[in-house]
């Protein structure tokens, strides 16, 4: 490593995009990481051999230079799905059918098609990836000796690590850039520590649930001075600013590829319901039409009005009657009739006269002593 350049600080690293070669990393292709300034390195084993013959004598050249990405074994990733299955999924039936899934022939492949058509699980299954994929970065990274730090977890502007870049084999730098400097080694040194793979919630009461705010990740330039010329046309700098565009897919390269293949079995049956329910939606508005042409016609709608019970008009809606002069001398002379005059005399009324009734008496037929 003596006649490489020495890097200043810790190597600004990419996790998105190392999950992504560490998922993808098999046996049609290598994926190469390089020790002196982390750039990664991808060979298409599918490529003629004059390309691959001019790659693989600049990398035996340099083999203390580059470090291949393991690649994950059949049991591994059959693993990785079980101990997700396990851990995450709580429902009896989907944790069935996702087990026989796994025993099946392409696992893999068949086991993201049930997941990406579950959103439940998917947003557990993204998380749980990320989590898992992170330890098993850091370790291999650990093994490697590399001094390093994930871009995704720093707290700089783009300007300021764009120019850590530039300036990373360089002596003297600014003033901002020495302290950027100081605080990514000191980061570095958390990656090293046994919390780091082994992540454990904090003590305490939970905090509430907020609302999940998206938050899009800056994505700075890949700036590299210490390419060799003949690797440059296999430098791996796709920009991926999210861990759920890591797919874990072997098929396809990127999530587009993947969601374009599902679309021949979940989106066709979605455009399939719709298309049926459209159908059913018309065939109704055409009964509606001709049942309400039916009605005019035979007089049904007058019928069909809804009944009005009665409601007892407020007192704002009450009307005043008023009585005619004429009725109220009418009814002044009847009441005249009937009553007698101030200077008449009453006479009184012939009463009953109330006969007593007599009783005789009664005899006792008991004869006296």
């Amino acid at each position: 490593m003596n006649k490489y350049p020495v890097a200043k600080a810790p190597l600004i690293l990419r996790f998105h995009r190392l999950m992504d070669v560490f998922s993808k990393s098999d046996d049609e292709r290598d994926f190469y990481l390089d020790r002196v300034e982390g750039f990664i390195v991808y060979v298409d084993l599918d490529k003629e051999d004059d390309e691959l013959n001019l790659v693989y004598k600049e990398l035996n050249q340099n083999k203390d230079r580059f470090s291949l990405i393991p690649k994950m074994a059949f049991y591994e990733i059959k693993k990785f799905m079980e101990g997700f299955v396990q851990e995450k999924v709580f429902d009896i039936d989907v944790k069935e059918k996702l087990l026989d899934i796994i025993g099946t022939k392409e696992a893999r492949e068949n086991f993201l098609e049930f997941i990406y058509d579950n959103l439940v699980e998917l947003e557990k299954w993204q998380q749980y990836y990320q989590e898992r994929f992170r330890i098993r970065i850091i370790e291999q990274l650990r093994l490697e000796n590399i001094k390093f730090v994930f871009e995704e977890d720093l707290d700089f502007s783009k300007n300021i690590i764009e120019k850590f870049k530039q300036t990373l084999f360089d002596d003297k730098v600014p003033k901002e850039i020495s302290n950027a400097r100081e605080i990514i080694k000191t980061k570095s040194k958390t990656y090293y520590s046994s919390e780091a793979l082994n992540p454990r919630p904090k003590r305490g009461r939970p905090p509430k649930q907020a609302q999940k705010v998206e938050t899009t990740i800056q994505i700075t330039l890949d700036i590299y001075t210490q390419v060799p010329k003949s690797l440059r046309m296999f430098l791996y700098v796709p920009e991926i600013s999210s861990a759920a565009a890591v797919t874990f897919s072997a098929k396809f390269e990127t999530e587009e590829q993947l969601l374009a293949s599902l679309r021949g079995t979940t989106k066709i049956k979605v455009d399939e319901k719709l298309e049926a329910l459209s159908r059913r939606l018309e065939s109704l508005q055409s009964l509606s039409t001709k049942l309400q042409g039916a009605e005019f016609s035979t007089g049904i709608e007058k019928i069909k009005k809804p009944f009005k019970p009665f409601e007892k008009p407020k007192l704002s809606e009450t009307k005043k009657i008023e009585l005619s002069k004429q009725k109220e001398f009418k009814i002044e002379e009847a009441i005249s009739e009937i009553l007698p005059k101030g200077n008449a005399k009453i006479s009184p009324q012939r009463r009953r006269a109330i006969s007593i009734k007599k009783v005789s008496k009664i005899k006792s037929s008991k004869k006296k002593k």
